[in-house]
């Protein structure tokens, strides 16, 4: 789906609507760039913007199919980087994960975008509400939406950290149910947004060292902000990575206390109620020169004996911390 098509100079988008071809045309022309946005584009669409812009054919297959992990590459002057953006789903505790896709040169920039967390339209209204950013060019728009990406790492990691401060405090708290399935979940939303996050670091790098001659200088110092942005936010999802896994330690070894208490309690009334069945077994072999058989106290007696043994096996246990 078309989001949007428009051709911009000096930072100010031309009126009127244009179609790829002219979009294409007029983009070539000094001071001008176009500035297309697509959603989840049909391969027909797409093609119209390949032959608008001259897209590379291996790029433009992993625009229609997605599925990449956020790399960089250059095909001739344009470049096609891949960005994973991020949005946390907090009633399910699940990172949901989208992905844009940007082939940008020094005459275009075509923003293919994948999922539901990959909404870029406060991005350009920015922009736009900004000439003087938007004069820059093609290497504006890509810092803009970067950095808008990276941004919302942040937000999500901050809703992340919430969560598993709730789950370390939910295994210390004696609850009824251990939060085992929960804390795994997490943990496996975390290896996912690492995984969408650190491979990012290189293609920034290679950004923010001005390696691009077409990208303004000026713009150097703000793509070296974003790159150091995106450090922290690795840094922080390795924290977060080892948090939850002593959270998930500590999980099992209250796991383990809980169990062994279990077993204890279990094993001391097992002890105690061998007494009295070793005892009626013996008596209940009814031998005849048992001398208290015939006595009128030895019923009473016996029972006695059996209570008195348990309170004692019982005493013993509640001084231990068995029962």
């Amino acid at each position: 789906m078309i989001v949007d098509a428009a051709i911009y100079e000096d930072g100010k988008r031309l009126a009127g609507a244009f179609d790829f071809k002219e979009a294409g045309n007029r983009a070539g022309k000094a001071g001008a760039f176009a500035w297309v946005g697509l959603f989840q584009p049909t391969p027909d669409e797409f093609e119209q913007v390949r032959e608008a812009f001259g897209l590379h054919p291996l790029a433009v297959e992993d625009a229609i199919n997605a599925h990449q992990r956020p790399k960089l590459e250059t095909y001739d002057n344009t470049l096609f980087i891949v960005l994973k953006p991020a949005r946390y789903v907090d009633p399910v505790e699940v990172i949901d994960l989208g992905e844009i896709l940007l082939f940008v040169d020094r005459h275009f920039a075509v923003v293919v975008r994948h999922g539901e967390a990959a909404g870029l339209v406060e991005v350009r209204k920015y922009l736009e509400g900004h000439p003087e950013v938007l004069a820059q060019g093609p290497g504006a728009v890509l810092h803009a939406v970067v950095n808008k990406v990276v941004d919302d790492y942040v937000e999500v990691l901050d809703e992340l950290d919430e969560d598993i401060q709730q789950l370390e405090e939910s295994v210390f708290s004696q609850a009824a149910t251990p939060p085992t399935e929960r804390i795994y979940r997490v943990k496996s939303e975390v290896l996912q947004f690492n995984q969408a996050t650190q491979p990012l670091i290189a293609p920034l790098e290679r950004l923010a060292g001005g390696t691009v001659d077409w990208i303004p200088s000026d713009l150097g110092p703000y793509y070296r902000d974003v790159h150091d942005h995106l450090l922290r936010v690795v840094e922080r999802i390795g924290h977060d990575r080892e948090q939850l896994t002593s959270i998930l330690e500590a999980n099992l070894t209250q796991v383990n206390i809980r169990q062994n208490a279990d077993m204890r309690k279990i094993s001391a009334w097992v002890a105690i109620a061998a007494v009295p069945t070793a005892l009626a077994g013996i008596w209940g072999m009814n031998f005849e020169h048992m001398p208290e058989i015939p006595a009128r106290w030895g019923y009473p007696a016996a029972l006695g004996l059996m209570a008195t043994a348990c309170l004692f096996l019982y005493s013993r246990f509640k001084k231990s911390g068995w029962l």
